[in-house]
């Protein structure tokens, strides 16, 4: 036969075609939007570095949440900014925090929308690390009782997920035992399993008002350098009870994910940081990119990496994309 025999250039050649065969499909279902909760009435506060994100109220997040649901969103991940923080980070398992509250009521008011909440302390500590203070580094093991409040309370205003987020040594387990001992054995945890020590969170230390003010978080959060680390860690995790793994970040770390998804029989979700959401923004915004074209190329990477679901702030503009 003449060359070339084999032309796989045939299977690109028309819309229909490539459609035809396209081994990745996106879905609104596939993305969790993380949203920010912050105190008062009436408040849209623009977050700088992630237009056009905001730190919502309660009752505009409410109005945000039913925009997500009619979109077909899977759902949100709430995180909360706290009228005070103190050493001991009360605000993150008090069952009348900003997290416990907006959960009530975005149940209430629409409550056919998933609710995932981050499991963490950083955001409601005055010094911003995630856990006690200890000769100046974080105690792991007392850290392990305020995470497993916070999940119950959590749990306890209606979540459907806990997503602990701080990566001490033992907390899916401590969080599993008193979930179930207060009678929420339904109630599922995603654990951020594989959580690096990463550069792209720079944006959302803004967001949520929770740099560290000493230090950094590179004895808890893994170094960039490890995979094998990576898979021991997602490895004891879902050996202590989680039901689902996170990766984060995401695109830095599509190896990653790549790993998980042949080793693991769990779902995996992916999260796409604030980083990777501002360079996206910026270049788009500086015309060096089709805002579009990144933004869905971006999440399929990640898809077909193996994330079962990716936790991303394009939620809304993909999902109506898509549409």
């Amino acid at each position: 036969m003449p060359f070339p025999i084999h032309r796989p250039r045939r299977l690109r050649s028309s819309e229909a075609i490539r459609r035809l065969v396209r081994e990745t499909e996106l879905s609104p279902n596939d993305f969790v939007l993380p949203i920010f909760i912050c105190p008062g009435e009436g408040i849209r506060r623009p977050i700088s570095s992630m237009p056009p994100q905001a730190q919502m109220s309660i009752d505009v997040a409410v109005e945000e949440c039913r925009l997500i649901a009619s979109l077909g969103i899977g759902g949100i991940m709430i995180f909360g900014l706290p009228e005070t923080k103190d050493e001991f980070a009360t605000g993150a398992y008090d069952d009348n925090g900003i997290v416990q509250r907006a959960v009530r009521v975005i149940k209430r008011e629409v409550p056919q929308l998933l609710v995932i909440t981050d499991v963490c302390n950083c955001e409601y500590t005055s010094h911003g690390h995630c856990g006690l203070i200890v000769d100046g580094d974080v105690a792991n093991d007392p850290t392990l009782d305020w995470l497993a409040r916070a999940a119950v309370s959590h749990a306890r205003a209606g979540a459907d997920i806990v997503a602990p987020s701080d990566m001490m040594d033992g907390r899916i387990a401590a969080i599993r035992t008193a979930l179930d001992a207060n009678a929420y054995q339904n109630t599922p945890i995603l654990s951020y399993a594989a959580k690096y020590a990463s550069v792209f969170y720079g944006p959302f230390r803004e967001a949520v008002e929770s740099a560290p003010q000493f230090g950094d978080r590179r004895s808890y959060q893994m170094d960039p350098a490890n995979a094998r680390e990576a898979i021991r860690e997602m490895e004891l995790d879902i050996e202590e009870g989680a039901d689902m793994i996170m990766v984060k970040p995401a695109m830095p770390y599509l190896d990653i994910i790549r790993e998980a998804r042949d080793r693991y029989n769990v779902p995996i979700s992916a999260y796409q940081v604030s980083g990777e959401y501002s360079m996206i923004m910026a270049a788009a915004n500086n015309g060096w990119i089709d805002l579009d074209r990144a933004m869905i190329e971006s999440l399929t990477s990640i898809r077909r990496a193996g994330a079962d679901f990716v936790m991303t702030y394009f939620a809304i503009p993909a999902a109506r994309l898509l549409a």
